[in-house]
């Protein structure tokens, strides 16, 4: 349930210029214009299941999109179910002023995309769901300047066809390969973003060595009982997920009414230190990882907070509640 601090499931990724948003519960569009971004003109939406607290919020975007007179298609991906679910919705948001898709996805299925991947996993909540890995391609080695200077290779387009992994030939005939100029292939990032889920070896196989890991954790271990009723986590089980999967960093969501978070970090952190309970409107930053480890920006996506930060992989825009479905 929304509280008056935090409100249902919502999870905005950004890369580069892209902009993912992975559920969309009651009053998401509300939460894009008090933060820095606005009210987003998405192009992906992801769903990774269909309890109410995860799409409410869609209806009333997609109608605010409709009225503002927005062109750009829209797509919609979720587990099988999709179709049905927007048989009814459309009876809510009418008639739309821009095309929209619905893409249905089963586990295992990978969406392809410009330097990443979009992976799909099974899940264990009771209904069809799914979880998310974005996973991004490895990256050329770093440009030997040096290297490049001894093989005659000029300044400009020769040395950019190189750092693409492109073979040149040089005025003089020199044939130069890419490896010749190139450090070793440097990876990518990934993010894995369960839903709601129970903790199951799925999650686990598909967070394998994950920068960050984006779990829910509905309870604390009081409530395991009523955490295996509903198919959901405790913090510690979270917790215990990313120490099998040897994530770099845990980021618990989905909490609770009932708690105020400082006590599911601390079960938390007990078994997996380097883990973070999201507010809305927080930032998780996610650098190359040549570049340093993933860091929590509280309230960087409100306006004047946090703006002297890089780029952001993933942003927590909503937090989480309990449900009885």
């Amino acid at each position: 349930m929304p509280t008056a601090r935090r409100s249902p499931t919502a999870l905005l990724v950004r890369r580069g210029g892209e902009r993912l948003l992975f559920d969309c519960g009651e009053g998401s569009q509300r939460q894009f214009l008090r933060s820095t971004l606005g009210l987003v003109d998405l192009s992906e939406i992801f769903l990774t299941h269909y309890h109410a607290d995860h799409y409410l919020g869609l209806p009333g975007m997609l109608k605010t999109f409709s009225l503002r007179g927005r062109e750009l298609p829209l797509t919609v991906f979720g587990p099988p179910g999709l179709n049905d679910l927007f048989a009814s919705l459309r009876k809510i948001f009418g008639r739309l002023t821009f095309a929209l898709e619905l893409v249905e996805l089963r586990p295992g299925e990978t969406l392809e995309r410009d330097g990443y991947m979009l992976e799909t996993f099974s899940v264990e909540h009771g209904v069809s769901a799914l979880g998310y890995a974005l996973v991004e391609l490895p990256r050329p080695g770093r440009f030997d300047v040096r290297s490049a200077d001894a093989l005659g290779v000029p300044p400009g387009r020769e040395r950019g066809a190189l750092q693409r992994g492109e073979t040149v030939s040089l005025t003089d005939g020199t044939v130069v390969r890419p490896e010749q100029v190139l450090g070793p292939a440097r990876s990518g990032r990934k993010l894995v973003i369960s839903g709601d889920t129970a903790p199951v070896r799925t999650v686990v196989e598909a967070a394998r060595d994950a920068d960050l890991l984006i779990h829910e954790a509905t309870f604390c271990e009081e409530e395991r009982e009523r955490a295996e009723e509903t198919r959901h986590s405790t913090a510690v089980q979270a917790a215990q997920v990313a120490l099998a999967a040897r994530v770099k960093m845990l980021a618990l969501t989905h909490v609770s009414t009932r708690y105020f978070g400082p006590e599911v970090l601390r079960e938390a952190r007990e078994l997996f230190t380097a883990t973070a309970v999201p507010k809305d409107f927080d930032i998780i930053d996610l650098p190359f990882r040549e570049r340093g480890e993933p860091r929590l920006i509280k309230g960087g996506a409100l306006p004047g907070e946090g703006s002297e930060a890089g780029p952001r992989l993933a942003v927590p825009s909503a937090g989480g509640e309990e449900k009885s479905e």
